[in-house]
């Protein structure tokens, strides 16, 4: 059933920061008290199938400063492409791949870090796969809209070049501001530029 919304107006947004990191991560920002731990401190558990990894990175702004207050939150599969979500895999997906977490930027230097397990390919459900992926949303101080991105990984080449959602972007010579780059075993590097050179492909979603 439908829920009729004509009745009610979006409302405007309004800039995430500074005050996300009291209302999402309070413990992290020395506010104890809230909750036991703050909420999505990893995407898995022991015991997670597949290769493990870290990506690391920061997320820079159109004059080339790097965002210290950023929040990241992160959506996978597990290793053999299935997400966490009985009703898309019947429970057949890794049950210590919780696949969500919450990101903070180092509030000294701007680094992130995300340590995981690297996805599987996802079967779409008209045939074909996308390509093993993370999926971004990035807010900081300033920006007034959740912004949403992709990790890809370079060395999946087969399979980026038969992806659906990278075939999509119109502008070939963009589509490395979404592949992570590797700089040794189980290490990558991915940047997130907001604006200016280089800037990263966002998604309307």
């Amino acid at each position: 059933m439908t829920q009729p919304l004509h009745q009610l107006k979006e409302s405007p947004s309004q800039t995430a920061g500074p005050y996300v990191h009291i209302g999402l991560t309070p413990n992290a920002l020395g506010i104890p008290g809230i909750y036991p731990e703050d909420l999505g401190l990893s995407p898995i558990r022991e015991g997670a199938k597949g290769e493990r990894i870290t990506i690391t990175g920061h997320v820079r702004d159109g004059a080339g400063m790097i965002l210290r207050d950023a929040l990241i939150e992160s959506w996978q599969a597990d290793a053999a492409g299935l997400f966490n979500s009985p009703s898309e895999t019947r429970g057949k997906a890794d049950p210590n791949v919780i696949g969500w977490a919450r990101i903070l930027a180092d509030f000294d230097s701007g680094d992130w870090s995300l340590t995981t397990v690297k996805p599987g390919a996802v079967t779409l459900p008209q045939g074909g796969t996308m390509a093993p992926h993370i999926a971004l949303w990035i807010v900081a101080r300033g920006v007034n809209i959740g912004l949403q991105t992709r990790i890809y990984f370079e060395d999946e080449g087969e399979a980026n070049a038969a992806c659906p959602v990278l075939a999509r972007i119109e502008h070939k010579a963009r589509i490395p501001t979404l592949l992570a780059k590797k700089t040794g075993p189980g290490q990558y590097r991915f940047d997130i530029v907001l604006q200016g050179d280089d800037e990263t492909v966002f998604f309307d979603l």
